[in-house]
């Protein structure tokens, strides 16, 4: 008997290797995720960031050009360094304290990093909205959109819907956790500023210089997670499957964008646009409701493959007997 209550007492008073610590908070956070959804803004760290970085964007969108492009990367880059200190400064603390601890504090942290829940309902409501007539659904959607939608059609509305559930699941929710995968808490940090900041900022117009370094970093950070979310949507598994679906992307003016709203497209086979910007997979139909609840399963079948991925990966690596990771 004491040979079994070993292991229970030492998660009691030992810290747990890494890969145990992230595998623990990640379920525990998206079990909070599944019931909860999203903190209130007034405890939401994103919402926070969002109250800065508005007021501070504005005065930037002012400058002259030069100005606007250097002030910009400066203060993406002081905010973006301080955050990823924070963060590392919390997660060498965590890893120091008592598994029954370190795990929910860790998944407290992780949680808002990342929003399945709250992305699903949103699509959801949209669609709800829709049944209820059109100009609902055209107000249900500008919640999820930054385009004009006083003239989309119902099937417009719901092309949008679509397109916003499988961009965002890249950014909601596939990015964030490959980065906490990649560089623990500071990398998920890190991911969220720079997408948050992209939101904010990365604009063409007025914004075209004050956003350009915050657009081009949410780029690069999402270049690897956008192609394997497309994967994870399951449409291009075969080399001529893929070679299709690289071809829808580049339809598309964003470096990524294209691929996750290009695999929905296909696995779903229909057509979803912008109007006078790009068409993906032409030749589909046009979606219908039950295709808006099938794009919702499909995006909640690919997040349980990747929280399932994740946490088993870890817990493998574990078992294996490693238990390093980032410091």
């Amino acid at each position: 008997m004491s040979l079994s209550l070993t292991p229970l007492a030492a998660l009691a008073t030992e810290p747990a290797p890494w890969p145990v610590l992230q595998a623990g908070a990640l379920l525990l956070a998206w079990a909070l995720d599944r019931r909860f959804g999203e903190p209130p803004n007034a405890w939401h760290p994103v919402a926070w960031l969002g109250s800065v970085l508005g007021p501070l964007g504005r005065w930037l969108r002012g400058r002259p050009p030069w100005a606007a492009f250097v002030g910009g990367a400066l203060v993406w880059c002081v905010l973006a360094g301080g955050l990823v200190a924070g963060a590392w400064a919390l997660q060498a603390w965590l890893r120091t304290l008592p598994a029954v601890l370190a795990v929910p504090l860790l998944a407290l942290l992780l949680k808002p990093l990342f929003a399945a829940r709250m992305l699903c309902d949103e699509v959801r409501a949209v669609e709800v909205a829709l049944q209820q007539g059109l100009d609902a659904g055209r107000s249900r959607l500008s919640w999820l959109v930054s385009r004009d939608v006083r003239a989309l059609s119902a099937t417009q509305v719901r092309e949008s819907a679509i397109e916003t559930l499988a961009e965002n699941l890249n950014d909601s929710v596939i990015a964030p956790l490959a980065w906490f995968a990649v560089a623990g808490l500071p990398g998920a940090v890190l991911y969220r500023f720079a997408n948050t900041a992209d939101a904010m900022w990365g604009y063409r117009g007025d914004w075209e210089w004050a956003g350009k370094w915050a657009a081009r970093a949410d780029d690069g950070l999402s270049w690897p997670t956008a192609r394997l979310t497309a994967l994870l949507l399951r449409p291009a598994w075969r080399a001529a499957d893929w070679a299709r679906l690289r071809g829808e992307a580049a339809r598309t003016p964003s470096p990524n964008g294209g691929w996750p709203m290009g695999a929905m497209a296909l696995r779903l086979d229909i057509c979803l646009g912008k109007p006078g910007v790009y068409a993906l997979n032409p030749r589909g139909r046009a979606p219908e409701a039950a295709d808006v609840d099938t794009a919702l399963r499909r995006t909640q079948s690919a997040t349980r493959w990747w929280m399932t991925m994740l946490a088993g990966g870890w817990l493998g690596w574990a078992l294996m007997g490693v238990a390093g990771g980032p410091a």
